[in-house]
């Protein structure tokens, strides 16, 4: 399948301002927000970039997560600042941006990682979120525990300059490496708990046999976002819109904000016999009636 590789009123009237001071005291510090990654969208934004965004504004969404960024083409022949500008003008904001620094990790060569994280404080992210990463870096104990270093290192490095380093799973991550470690397992050991955060992309987890609720629970405070995928009950190795599926969202969501989550983000890599629009619009009318994100 494709990957990343290859390529987030100040009331008026003095009532309304006492209600919304009382519903300030009740919530989280940080309240959750449902986003969308634009990777969703992946065969339509080099087409209408423009006419895109303005149409996830209006399935629901508040938040984008971004893939992507060419050093010459920007985001879809935007260059950022006006990308930036085109997502506020829609009402958007970017929590979190995807890319691909295997450079640093294969050669150390610092280049691809500064270049993104001075397009992710364009944007005004917070995160930079790896997608995913070469398997020949992974593949025993030892070269898991030296990616895990190397994320540290990438982390202090966005934290100089005011940014936070992610990390997004698919499944390989859970691929036996031998004495019962696994990549995930070894990253989440041997990483800054403080500087590398993670993303759970709930559908792979689920397809590589795990459980998202027993992750979250055992490493609470790690997760800051999550990709709320579902799974496609008919064909388990596709996606579908959320609440379609055979993944319990309900059960899962309460677990991810109990255990820090704040960004909740929305991806469908497929679609069948749906208009891309139409099935983006309800998911976010589920993840926000049923979910209450």
């Amino acid at each position: 399948m494709t990957t990343r590789r290859t390529f987030l009123t100040q009331a008026g009237l003095a009532a309304a301002g006492v209600l919304a001071a009382s519903s300030l005291l009740k919530a989280s510090p940080f309240s959750p927000i449902a986003g969308i990654q634009l990777y969703s969208l992946r065969d339509q934004l080099p087409k209408d970039v423009k006419g895109v965004i303005e149409k996830v504004a209006k399935a629901g969404y508040k938040e984008a997560e971004t893939f992507g960024y060419d050093k010459d083409k920007g985001f879809w022949g935007l260059h950022s600042k006006d990308f930036d500008k085109l997502l506020k003008d829609n009402g958007l904001k970017t929590p979190s941006g995807h890319y691909g620094i295997d450079s640093f990790f294969g050669k150390g060569d610092t280049d691809d990682l500064k270049r993104y994280i001075e397009v992710a404080n364009i944007l005004g992210q917070t995160y930079v979120i790896i997608p995913s990463l070469n398997g020949e870096f992974i593949k025993t104990v030892d070269e898991c525990k030296g990616v895990a270093e190397k994320m540290n290192k990438a982390a202090d490095i966005c934290k100089a300059s005011g940014l936070k380093l992610g990390y997004h799973n698919h499944n390989f991550e859970w691929k036996p490496l031998g004495g019962g470690a696994t990549f995930y397992d070894t990253i989440l050991s041997n990483t800054d708990p403080k500087l590398v955060h993670m993303e759970m992309d709930i559908f792979w987890v689920v397809r590589a046999g795990q459980d998202p609720v027993k992750i979250f629970e055992k490493h609470p405070g790690r997760f800051a976002l999550v990709h709320i995928k579902d799974r496609d009950k008919k064909n388990p190795d596709i996606n579908t819109e959320i609440g379609k599926g055979s993944i319990d969202f309900k059960t899962i969501i309460p677990k991810a904000k109990a255990a820090g989550v704040t960004h909740f983000i929305m991806e469908q890599e497929n679609y069948t016999n749906i208009d891309p629009y139409v099935s983006i619009t309800e998911s976010a009318a589920y993840i926000k009636n049923v979910l209450h994100v």
